[in-house]
């Protein structure tokens, strides 16, 4: 299963439409995709187990399109 196929904690961006994830990777260039993808990769890990029970598996969702980009983490 591919990145945009699933969503971890919820369907809140499942259900629109257009994911908003897909929206900026049309309207943002490579490189700036790429560094908002990495941002969010920060994020989770920094916030692991203090706000969202599902930290966890938006790390590795955002590992998981970083890595469909044909960039390696970890």
């Amino acid at each position: 299963m591919n990145a945009d196929e699933y969503q971890a904690g919820g369907t809140h961006y499942k259900d629109m439409a257009v994911q908003p994830w897909t929206v900026m990777e049309q309207l943002l260039t490579k490189q700036e995709f790429i560094g908002y993808l990495k941002g969010n990769i920060i994020k989770y890990a920094m916030r692991a187990g203090l706000k969202d029970e599902h930290d966890g598996e938006k790390l590795k969702h955002y590992m998981q399109k970083l890595n469909e980009f044909g960039i390696k983490v970890l």
